[in-house]
């Protein structure tokens, strides 16, 4: 995450800047609102401003709108400022910090204004085998479609994509297409020219600049106008943008990675999206199962979770309880991991004893989960026994109970059971040998077990 420090509050917005950089956060720092607007304008960029509450914040935030600059900005005073931080926020800023900085409250901040979280957990082999696919594109320059429902983690892909690419030590860049107004995002993408329209005082580098010789993932890119589409194949297909107000073109050296929660081939099929474009954009698919479809990753994300906000709200970490696993098992998930997330926050805050158990596992209005019965569920269930079922048990033990089950579904035949467990004939008549040798029923040919 970028962040822009403006103003010093007498050295307090530095332990601020700090905090944040112990964080994870880049930091920048400008004086005044005038120095703030030459980074925003130099391509350098923020993904948010935190500002004394004592400059002219309205002042800014007015100069940031005219000049089509999308960034959300944060008030920071003492906490006697009480009437300059209710002018800060009526004039448009999102949150106010009082100082000194507390290193909690900023932390809560900075994840809640910029939202960013990098962390890929999983350990479903359905989405195993999309980060394997992930992983084995990310070194090319290929262009990267990333799709999936809302809350699958398509941006937590993207940013693993970048991390594993030859453009890891440089910048990542993220904007999301339907976060911004249609007549602001032409210019957060592409720059503009000092007078290209009424409040363009000076030269604005966009996103494509920032993200030279980087990544530019450009989030649900489906919310595009399809005017601006146009100029944005135009800007992969020749390398080059055209600054708003400009004449003449800029050259850039990025990889675009791109997500969407919509079916792109039905919008060509209604024109609400380029076909030309699509082709460009996907010419390597990621498509994210939605969390319902893989049980294997509930769980595991779930006990990250509870690690997570157990210690940002500083409470002890407790284990979820066998009935708590089953509530959530159960579940469907219609939001994702979004909403697994937010389940497993509240969790953390209503459990009172020795575990999380079920009664804390709820919706936001306090009421139980919702539960199912369908196959989804069923299967997350099935899921789940059989992970249970493996505790305490051996490797040996566990191989062979899967070698004989599947020999006795292929009714004793050696080598059709062969083919399914992935090993060779040969390999599996020792292993058969070495049961018979033990004392344990093998069933021959045109046989199952008694």
């Amino acid at each position: 995450m970028r962040l822009l420090i403006v103003g010093t509050l007498g050295g307090q917005l530095t332990t601020a800047s700090k905090i944040a950089m112990q964080g994870g956060a880049q930091v920048t720092h400008a004086d005044d609102v005038e120095g703030a607007l030459k980074v925003l304008r130099s391509g350098r960029g923020a993904d948010l401003l935190m500002v004394e509450v004592h400059l002219d914040i309205a002042g800014l935030i007015g100069k940031l709108q005219n000049e089509r600059v999308h960034v959300p900005v944060v008030a920071c005073g003492v906490e006697t400022d009480a009437q300059a931080a209710v002018s800060a926020i009526r004039a448009g800023a999102k949150e106010y910090i009082p100082l000194p900085p507390d290193p909690e409250m900023i932390a809560a901040v900075l994840a809640a204004v910029a939202q960013e979280r990098g962390d890929l957990i999983y350990r479903d082999a359905a989405m195993s085998s999309v980060v394997k696919l992930a992983e084995q594109v990310a070194p090319s320059e290929a262009s990267v479609l990333i799709t999936g429902e809302s809350g699958t983690g398509k941006e937590v892909i993207a940013r693993h994509v970048h991390k594993c690419s030859n453009r890891a030590s440089n910048a990542f860049i993220s904007i999301n297409c339907a976060a911004i107004p249609e007549h602001l995002l032409e210019s957060e993408l592409f720059g503009h020219e000092k007078g290209a329209f009424t409040g363009a005082v000076a030269r604005r580098l966009g996103k494509f600049e920032e993200a030279d010789s980087g990544t530019l993932l450009l989030d649900e890119i489906s919310e595009m106008d399809v005017r601006l589409q146009a100029k944005l194949l135009r800007a992969i297909q020749e390398k080059v943008i055209d600054r708003v107000g400009g004449n003449r073109p800029v050259p850039v050296n990025i990889r675009i990675l791109a997500t969407s929660n919509r079916d792109l081939a039905e919008s060509v099929r209604q024109g609400q999206f380029r076909e030309d474009l699509l082709f460009r954009l996907n010419v390597v698919n990621l498509k994210i199962p939605p969390l319902r479809e893989r049980p294997a990753d509930i769980l595991e994300l779930a006990q990250f979770f509870i690690q997570h906000y157990s210690k940002a709200n500083g409470v002890s970490e407790r284990p979820l309880s066998v009935e708590a696993r089953q509530s959530l098992m159960s579940n469907p998930w219609p939001g994702n991991v979004r909403e697994l997330e937010n389940t497993m926050h509240r969790a953390v805050l209503l459990a009172s004893g020795a575990e999380i158990g079920a009664e804390a596992i709820r919706m936001p209005d306090g009421s139980p989960l919702s539960g199912a019965t369908g196959p989804a569920a069923i299967a997350a269930q099935a899921a789940e026994a059989v992970t249970r079922s493996f505790v305490g048990r051996t490797v040996a033990d566990v191989e062979r109970d899967l070698i004989l089950d599947t020999l006795d579904h292929c009714l004793g035949n050696r080598t059709h059971a062969a083919k399914i467990l992935g090993i060779s004939i040969r390999t599996l008549r020792n292993k058969l040998n070495q049961y018979t040798d033990e004392g344990v029923q093998v069933p021959g040919p045109g046989e199952a077990r008694g």
